[in-house]
């Protein structure tokens, strides 16, 4: 299972420990991922997802993760997610874009 959020695609980032005497190793900062279950009205049922912590507070500030996933840009979802958007729009009638691969 990789270290990145479902909805916001944050990942683990590089950086250095710096001890006392200045000396700098390498470490990951990893993003705080926490299994939420959120509910979809739209659909009608439970979502389970792995997101950060960042992102359950974006969830909460847009009303919920049907309008959450709405307003998302498809680039930064995961496959998961991604899939969940589009039952969303088909449910609630809104167009949905798919870029053209050229």
């Amino acid at each position: 299972m990789s270290r990145r959020c479902e909805l916001t695609a944050k990942g683990p980032q590089t950086g250095h420990k710096v001890s006392h005497s200045n000396i700098k190793t390498k470490r990951r900062f990893l993003p705080n991922l926490a299994n939420v279950t959120f509910i979809s009205d739209a659909l009608g049922r439970n979502v389970r997802l792995r997101v950060s912590t960042n992102a359950l507070k974006s969830v909460d500030h847009n009303g919920g993760l049907d309008a959450y996933l709405i307003k998302a840009k498809a680039e930064v979802l995961s496959p998961r997610a991604l899939d969940l958007k589009r039952a969303i729009e088909k449910k609630v009638g809104k167009p949905v874009f798919v870029k053209k691969a050229s």
